[in-house]
């Protein structure tokens, strides 16, 4: 028995529209988020003697996560953009640069996620061992790779990953974090993110940064 010609439209045309939206997914190339100075974000702190100035920009949304192929935020993970802006005449090193995120709730202190536990979070993967990683410096990408993830979306978590090794004069670099935060009911309520590590052209620490994060949200 033929299938009328109006249903055989609509299964035509939804079937053009499901390809198109593979399609569509399929070209979906993960591209870096515009920035502006860091002291233009709501959540940021400022050293005005150091001319250095952080900022977090908060990606706990549809909306603003659409920038990514994959669904960190159903997977409990949250994406922050983290801002420096240096308008001093000297770079600032970021090599020995940690952060660190204090959730109110529990008095959580999280660290960023290596980008192997990014990729075993997106495929339900566990770790080859049961030890959490403490505070140390900014886990940089890698080149290593695991399975069950598509190579776009690997190259999408290294590429976003935050990488910058240094900050030249009058100049901003920017890149992602990741959180792991699904044990958390809020994870923003009351949270501070805390950068510590960041050195000047003599080798000199700054002081730590404090940026609340209730003012991102």
């Amino acid at each position: 028995m033929l299938m009328p010609l109006s249903s055989r439209r609509s299964l035509l045309v939804v079937s053009l529209i499901a390809v198109f939206a593979l399609a569509l997914y399929a070209s979906k190339q993960y591209e870096p988020p515009k920035v502006s100075n860091a002291d233009t974000y709501p959540a940021h702190d400022a050293h005005t003697n150091e001319k250095v100035t952080i900022a977090a920009d908060i990606y706990n949304t549809e909306q603003k996560a659409s920038i990514f192929r994959l669904k960190y935020l159903d997977k409990g993970v949250l994406p922050i953009n983290l801002i420096i802006t240096n308008e001093g005449g000297a770079p600032v090193a970021l090599t020995k640069m940690t952060v660190q995120l204090v959730a109110h709730e529990r008095h959580a202190k999280l660290s960023p996620m290596e980008e192997q536990d990014i990729f075993r979070r997106m495929t339900h993967a566990k770790r080859s061992d049961d030890v959490a990683r403490t505070t140390s410096p900014l886990p940089f990408p890698t080149k290593h790779k695991v399975g069950g993830l598509k190579q776009e979306d690997q190259d999408e978590v290294e590429h976003a990953m935050f990488q910058a090794r240094a900050v030249e004069p009058n100049n901003t670099q920017s890149g992602f974090v990741f959180f792991d935060v699904s044990d958390l009911n809020d994870a923003l309520a009351g949270a501070t993110l805390y950068v510590t590590g960041i050195r000047d052209g003599g080798g000199n620490e700054l002081m730590y940064f404090e940026i609340p994060l209730d003012k991102a949200k």
